[in-house]
């Protein structure tokens, strides 16, 4: 089996393999350059990527705008001009600062959920930036293809389906999760025939980007053989050498089994997927730690009533103290064994999909 180009637009990706973005910190610059330079697209996460500045705490958001402006600067010069995609929230406060400041920047992809992206059409209109909305259903699918369509007159460059296995913030509710209750390859030729429409009245081919669970070249396979354009994958690439999080948090992977991953409910207000550690094990027994300050980095989340700061966590975490930090990853985290690289990965999974 040889695999296919990934067409988003007038983005040429060698292979069908798009770098899924980790937050807060864990994919910048260093590790969406290496999976673009590797043939991928990489795809930096756009939140409080100012947590490292000295004024994080006190001017958020310059902040946040400047050292998104530095990463994306130096993906680009790492990559020689390769494509770089960045994804924001829809839940982050100053969602359509971000996203302009990026576009400014010249990024060449957007990717964005954890809320309906209504917006983001208006925020890229008249740059040549490509945007995909990340779904969780072929109902999300369509709202978001009619949305766009009648608001906007335009159809999505691309559409991320993220399935119940990924890390992070899911599109689910707990029991759908937990009991696996979800096709994704039914859900695939659902969303198929939804774009079909949308990509004749717009002609042009709106790529399905398949996310969750997948780790191996077996995986991609699959998801090819099932209908899917491409792959997105996060867990694979993070105890690697490029990956922009500390070592501690790599160690956390390559130590995580099976039974580590656990199923929690974020301040976003979504369940997500994270790493069993002393963080956890207080917020299960809650004895969460104190908000000390906060910098209203989310819509959805309140202080007065939130159990933890969600921030926080992500930077403690990232930045080395994963036992007071939260590890998000996807559920087959367990196979992650040793560190590795970029490079190693993608020969890895090229030279499975050829023996296929």
């Amino acid at each position: 089996m040889k695999l296919p180009t990934l067409d988003i637009g007038s983005l040429k990706i060698k292979y069908p393999i798009v770098l899924g973005a980790m937050g807060i910190g864990v994919t910048r610059s260093g590790l969406a350059a290496a999976v673009t330079n590797a043939g991928g697209l990489g795809v930096m996460s756009g939140v409080n990527l100012g947590f490292e500045e000295p004024d994080f705490m006190d001017n958020t958001l310059e902040a946040n705008l400047r050292a998104l402006r530095n990463e994306i600067r130096k993906a680009k010069e790492m990559t020689m001009g390769g494509a770089i995609g960045i994804n924001f929230m829809v839940a982050m406060n100053m969602y359509a600062e971000h996203v302009r400041e990026a576009v400014k920047e010249g990024i060449d992809f957007i990717v964005s959920g954890a809320g309906i992206p209504a917006e983001l059409p208006s925020l890229v209109k008249g740059s040549s930036t490509k945007i995909a909305p990340i779904i969780s259903s072929s109902k999300g699918a369509r709202l978001i293809a009619k949305l766009w369509d009648r608001n906007h007159n335009i159809a999505p460059d691309a559409v991320v389906l993220e399935g119940v296995k990924a890390g992070g913030h899911l599109g689910f509710n707990r029991d759908d999760i937990i009991n696996d209750n979800y096709d994704v390859f039914k859900t695939i030729s659902e969303i198929k025939v939804i774009l079909k429409p949308y990509e004749e009245k717009y002609q042009k081919k709106i790529p399905l980007i398949v996310a969750g669970g997948i780790y191996s070249g077996e995986d991609i396979a699959e998801v090819l053989k099932a209908g899917g354009d491409g792959v997105q994958m996060a867990t694979r690439f993070v105890a690697t050498k490029e990956c922009d999080a500390s070592d501690a948090y790599k160690q956390a992977y390559i130590d995580a089994v099976k039974e580590d991953v656990k199923i929690i409910i974020s301040p976003v207000g979504l369940p997500g997927r994270a790493v069993q550690n002393p963080f956890l094990e207080k917020i299960n027994a809650n004895n969460p730690p104190k908000i000390k300050r906060c910098v209203n980095c989310l819509k959805t989340c309140d202080i007065k009533t939130t159990p933890y700061c969600i921030s926080q966590a992500l930077v403690n975490a990232v930045s080395g103290n994963v036992d007071e930090g939260l590890i998000f990853s996807g559920e087959n985290v367990y196979k992650v064994k040793a560190m590795s690289t970029v490079p190693e990965i993608f020969n890895d999974l090229l030279t499975t999909i050829e023996k296929i």
